[in-house]
Protein backbone atom coordinates (compact mmCIF):
# COMPACT_ATOMS: atom_id res chain seq x y z
CA UNK A 1 0.00 0.00 0.00
CA UNK A 2 1.19 3.50 -0.64
CA UNK A 3 2.82 5.14 2.31
CA UNK A 4 3.60 1.80 4.05
CA UNK A 5 7.17 1.19 4.94
CA UNK A 6 8.51 -2.23 4.28
CA UNK A 7 11.45 -3.55 6.20
CA UNK A 8 13.98 -4.77 3.74
CA UNK A 9 16.37 -7.11 5.45
CA UNK A 10 19.39 -8.26 3.62
CA UNK A 11 19.58 -11.99 3.63
CA UNK A 12 23.06 -13.09 4.34
CA UNK A 13 24.50 -16.22 2.86
CA UNK A 14 26.98 -18.40 4.66
CA UNK A 15 29.88 -16.53 6.21
CA UNK A 16 32.99 -16.36 4.05
CA UNK A 17 35.93 -18.39 5.29
CA UNK A 18 39.12 -16.36 5.47
CA UNK A 19 42.60 -16.96 6.77
CA UNK A 20 43.44 -15.33 10.07
CA UNK A 21 45.91 -15.12 12.92
CA UNK A 22 44.29 -14.50 16.30
CA UNK A 23 46.04 -13.86 19.59
CA UNK A 24 43.91 -14.66 22.64
CA UNK A 25 44.09 -12.46 25.76
CA UNK A 26 45.80 -15.33 27.65
CA UNK A 27 48.59 -15.52 25.03
CA UNK A 28 47.30 -18.51 23.03
CA UNK A 29 47.59 -18.20 19.25
CA UNK A 30 45.41 -19.51 16.42
CA UNK A 31 46.46 -19.55 12.77
CA UNK A 32 44.11 -20.86 10.13
CA UNK A 33 40.64 -20.64 8.67
CA UNK A 34 38.01 -18.52 10.37
CA UNK A 35 34.75 -16.69 9.81
CA UNK A 36 33.23 -13.54 11.22
CA UNK A 37 29.88 -14.30 12.87
CA UNK A 38 26.80 -12.10 12.55
CA UNK A 39 27.61 -10.85 16.05
CA UNK A 40 31.02 -9.69 14.80
CA UNK A 41 33.18 -12.19 16.64
CA UNK A 42 35.85 -14.36 15.01
CA UNK A 43 35.14 -18.12 14.99
CA UNK A 44 37.62 -20.87 14.13
CA UNK A 45 36.37 -23.07 11.28
CA UNK A 46 38.04 -25.28 8.66
CA UNK A 47 41.73 -26.11 9.16
CA UNK A 48 43.99 -24.43 11.69
CA UNK A 49 46.64 -24.63 14.37
CA UNK A 50 46.01 -23.53 17.97
CA UNK A 51 49.07 -23.19 20.21
CA UNK A 52 48.57 -22.61 23.94
CA UNK A 53 51.01 -20.68 26.14
CA UNK A 54 51.69 -23.97 27.97
CA UNK A 55 52.91 -25.57 24.72
CA UNK A 56 49.88 -27.68 23.82
CA UNK A 57 49.39 -27.69 20.04
CA UNK A 58 46.27 -28.74 18.15
CA UNK A 59 46.44 -28.99 14.39
CA UNK A 60 43.36 -30.05 12.49
CA UNK A 61 39.70 -29.42 11.77
CA UNK A 62 37.55 -26.80 13.47
CA UNK A 63 33.79 -26.32 13.42
CA UNK A 64 31.72 -23.95 15.58
CA UNK A 65 34.94 -22.66 17.19
CA UNK A 66 35.73 -26.15 18.56
CA UNK A 67 38.01 -29.02 17.67
CA UNK A 68 35.71 -31.12 15.46
CA UNK A 69 36.80 -33.68 12.88
CA UNK A 70 40.30 -35.03 12.30
CA UNK A 71 43.22 -33.58 14.18
CA UNK A 72 46.34 -34.05 16.26
CA UNK A 73 46.88 -32.72 19.79
CA UNK A 74 50.44 -32.74 21.14
CA UNK A 75 51.45 -31.98 24.73
CA UNK A 76 54.81 -30.52 25.81
CA UNK A 77 55.58 -33.91 27.43
CA UNK A 78 55.43 -35.34 23.87
CA UNK A 79 52.24 -37.29 24.62
CA UNK A 80 49.89 -37.01 21.66
CA UNK A 81 46.47 -37.95 20.34
CA UNK A 82 45.64 -38.22 16.67
CA UNK A 83 42.18 -39.03 15.41
CA UNK A 84 38.56 -37.95 15.70
CA UNK A 85 37.48 -34.96 17.80
CA UNK A 86 33.94 -33.94 18.74
CA UNK A 87 33.41 -30.67 20.65
CA UNK A 88 37.00 -30.45 21.93
CA UNK A 89 37.14 -34.09 23.06
CA UNK A 90 38.76 -37.31 21.81
CA UNK A 91 35.69 -39.04 20.43
CA UNK A 92 35.67 -41.78 17.79
CA UNK A 93 38.67 -43.63 16.42
CA UNK A 94 42.10 -42.44 17.45
CA UNK A 95 45.60 -43.18 18.67
CA UNK A 96 47.02 -41.92 21.96
CA UNK A 97 50.82 -42.13 22.41
CA UNK A 98 52.57 -41.77 25.76
CA UNK A 99 56.07 -40.22 26.01
CA UNK A 100 57.53 -43.63 26.96
CA UNK A 101 56.60 -45.05 23.52
CA UNK A 102 53.55 -47.08 24.53
CA UNK A 103 50.29 -46.34 22.73
CA UNK A 104 46.60 -47.17 22.52
CA UNK A 105 44.80 -47.33 19.21
CA UNK A 106 41.04 -47.76 19.10
CA UNK A 107 37.77 -46.19 20.19
CA UNK A 108 37.42 -43.12 22.43
CA UNK A 109 34.32 -41.69 24.07
CA UNK A 110 34.57 -38.22 25.63
CA UNK A 111 38.36 -38.38 26.18
CA UNK A 112 38.27 -41.96 27.50
CA UNK A 113 39.49 -45.20 25.98
CA UNK A 114 36.08 -46.85 25.49
CA UNK A 115 35.42 -49.81 23.24
CA UNK A 116 37.54 -52.03 21.04
CA UNK A 117 41.22 -51.24 20.86
CA UNK A 118 44.82 -52.32 21.14
CA UNK A 119 47.41 -51.26 23.67
CA UNK A 120 51.07 -51.64 22.73
CA UNK A 121 53.48 -51.47 25.67
CA UNK A 122 57.07 -50.22 25.76
CA UNK A 123 58.37 -53.68 24.84
CA UNK A 124 56.19 -53.85 21.73
CA UNK A 125 53.78 -56.37 23.23
CA UNK A 126 50.21 -55.89 22.02
CA UNK A 127 47.11 -56.32 24.18
CA UNK A 128 43.72 -56.33 22.48
CA UNK A 129 40.14 -56.23 23.69
CA UNK A 130 37.44 -53.99 25.09
CA UNK A 131 38.55 -50.99 27.09
CA UNK A 132 36.36 -49.31 29.71
CA UNK A 133 38.14 -46.07 30.63
CA UNK A 134 40.69 -47.16 33.29
CA UNK A 135 39.74 -50.84 33.24
CA UNK A 136 40.16 -53.41 30.51
CA UNK A 137 38.89 -56.76 31.79
CA UNK A 138 39.60 -59.75 29.58
CA UNK A 139 42.36 -58.26 27.45
CA UNK A 140 44.08 -60.78 25.22
CA UNK A 141 47.76 -60.89 24.51
CA UNK A 142 48.40 -60.75 20.77
CA UNK A 143 51.26 -63.12 20.08
CA UNK A 144 53.47 -62.16 17.15
CA UNK A 145 54.91 -65.24 15.51
CA UNK A 146 58.07 -64.57 13.52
Amino acid sequence: MPGEKKDKKKEKGPAEITSCVYMFPNGDKYEGDCIQTDAGSIERTGQGIHTSVTGIVYQGSWENDRMNGQGKLTNPSNASYEGDFVNNQFHGKGKYCWPNGSFYEGQFVENRMEGEGEFTDTEGQVWTGTFRYKAAPGLKFKLAMA
